[in-house]
Parts: structure tokens; sequence; C-alpha cells
């Protein structure tokens, strides 16, 4: 009978250890950034093997942000606030006004870094939103803009020219740039990054889909692993709860694109309070084999009735793959 009592104790000890565990590994690290930021581009440098992440400056009534800041981090737990790198009043000629939704790319160019720093704008000329790049020679700038958008219309003759994404190809070494709202569009850049090849342009909305489901909204994001092109994208409307990621997959980095079966990754949690996340970018962990983060915005769950299409902040989780190279689901930390 005391044996029986010393494994009941023994199992008890086990399931309160358990159940700790479970809840430090829930515990909150959501937001990761201070104030209000969107959507969010993660960089691993090779160059300083820091991280940063490159996002919109949010909390400004019509997304009216007019710069971009970068945050730094050496461990992906504690970021910090660099600094203003590029102001579309004070540095781009041919843009002023709202700046939103950059990417950015690093390239080893005849044995130097190069970073190439790409955002949508507002031109001058108020011809809709354009699409910019300006240039580096380090993650932290300073930035310099090459003087006027590279993308300044749309292919379909609708939406805006906004939510830029550019991917090198490890299988050619070629780059391609990614785009658009209400549609989606692909392009094969030059080699000074600054430019598209205008024959290779293809537009490339995954077809079908509701807002429940997977119809293409905006916010591209392309990677490859294992053979395979991932294509990420956002569903309905940043200011609505429902704003959510999903994805496809194709065996070219111009499509088509096979939307997946289970096609949602990222969508809201009312049980944990977690309302919007979407506009996302992933990185494959350095040295850690096959190991993936996901780094999203979410609405601020104090402003979902006043504004919350622009009361964003940043937030990071785990993505993870079934071994036939679908995507997990992604439980989001609130």
């Amino acid at each position: 009978m005391k044996h029986l009592h010393f494994k009941l104790f023994l199992f008890c000890l086990c399931l309160i250890g358990t159940i700790q565990v479970t809840a430090q590994n829930r515990k909150s690290h959501n937001p990761i950034l201070p104030s209000f930021h969107a959507d969010p581009e993660i960089l691993y440098s090779q160059q300083t093997k820091h991280y940063y992440i490159y996002p919109t400056n949010d909390g400004f009534p019509g997304w009216g942000g007019s710069y971009f800041k970068v945050f730094s981090s050496k461990n992906l737990k504690s970021w910090k606030e660099e600094k203003v790198i590029l102001d579309m009043n004070k540095d781009v000629s041919w843009a002023n006004g709202n700046a939103w939704a950059p990417c950015i790319e690093e390239k080893k160019i005849n044995g130097k870094y190069k970073y190439f720093f790409y955002y949508s704008a507002n031109p001058v000329t108020n011809k809709g939103k354009q699409i910019g790049v300006a240039t580096a020679n380090f993650p932290l700038g300073p930035f310099t803009d090459s003087g006027k958008p590279i993308i300044t219309s749309s292919p379909v003759g609708r939406g805006q020219q906004i939510d830029v994404d550019v991917y090198t190809d490890p299988m050619s070494g070629k780059s391609y740039l990614y785009w658009g709202n209400g549609y989606m569009a692909g392009a094969e850049l030059n080699d000074d990054m600054m430019s598209v090849k205008e024959e290779t342009i293809t537009v490339m909305t995954p077809k079908g889909g509701t807002l429940e489901t997977y119809a293409f909204r905006e916010a591209p994001y392309v990677f490859f692993r294992k053979g395979v092109y991932y294509f990420l994208w956002s569903v309905d409307d940043t200011g609505s709860p429902n704003y959510h990621v999903a994805y496809g997959t194709s065996d070219s980095p111009l499509g088509p694109i096979q939307v997946a079966k289970e096609p949602i990754i990222l969508i809201q949690s009312p049980k944990e309070e977690v309302y919007g996340p979407a506009h996302c970018s992933v990185l494959q962990i350095p040295n850690k084999k096959d190991r993936w983060i996901i780094v999203y915005h979410r609405i601020n769950k104090e402003y979902l009735k006043h504004g919350p299409g622009w009361h964003r902040e940043v937030c990071m989780d785990w993505m993870e793959f079934n071994e036939d190279g679908t995507i997990r689901q992604v439980v989001p930390t609130p």
C-alpha cells in the first residue's frame, strides 16, 4: 500500500511539473517591440550576426507614419530601438507622406555586403502608392534612396502598389520582387536590384477563396524549403479581427501557386485576446536545423473599436512543418 501511495505521489509531482512547464512555454512574450508598429520584416545579417526588424511606424490616423525605424537583437529576445533609417519627407525626393510595409535584402556583391531596402510611399504626383528602394552598406544604414520609384502602376489596372517582398532564389541566384493589394504580382529583378525585368512581370494572385478562408488581399511573402517555394499572404482587411495568413506552394518563384488544402496558418484567437494576426515575414534560425519563426502584427486589443487598423503591435512565434511539408497552424502567443 505504501508503494502505491509513493507511486501516486510521484505521478502527481510529474503532472504538476508538466503543467508548470506547459505554463512556462505559453508565457506571454508578445508584443516584442514597444509602442505601435506593423508589417514587420525580419532579417538575420550574415555581416553583423545580429537580427533586425524593419516595421511600419504605426499609431497614426490613416496609417500616416512617414518614416521607417529599425530594431536590432542579438538573441531574438531583447530588442533595441536603433534609429530612423528613412524619412519620406526628408530623404526621398519623389515621395512624401505615408511610408508603408518595407522589406530588406542582404546581398554580397564583389565581396562586400550591400542592403536593399524596399518600401511603398505616396508619390508627389499623387498617382497612388508606388514602390521605391534605398541602399546601404550596413543594416542600420545610412540609407540612400535611388531617387525614383521602381514600381509605378498595377499590372491588372487596379489595386495599390504596396506590401513589397524580395526573395533571392538559392537555386538560381536570381532575385525576385513581389507586391500587390487586391492582386499579387511578381517579377525578376535586374542585377542592380533597383529595377525589374518588365517582360517577367507575372500576375500570380491565388485563385478563389473567401474572407473566411484564403482570398488574397495583400502582403505576399516568399521563402524556400526543401525544394518547395512557399507563398504566404494576408486575407481580409488589416483593421479586421479576421485579418489572417494563408499560404500555397509552387515549383517556381513566379508560380503558379497551388493553394494548400488547409491554407490558414495564422488567425485570431479570441480566447487569448489575439486579433488580426497577419502581414508576416519568416526566418529560418541560423545554425538550427529546420527551426523557423514567424513575425507578424496583431491589433492591440484596446483599440478593436477605435482605429484598429493603425494600432498594431509586432509579435513573434514558432512556425513548424508536418512531415509532408505542409505548414502547421501557428498558435499565437498572447
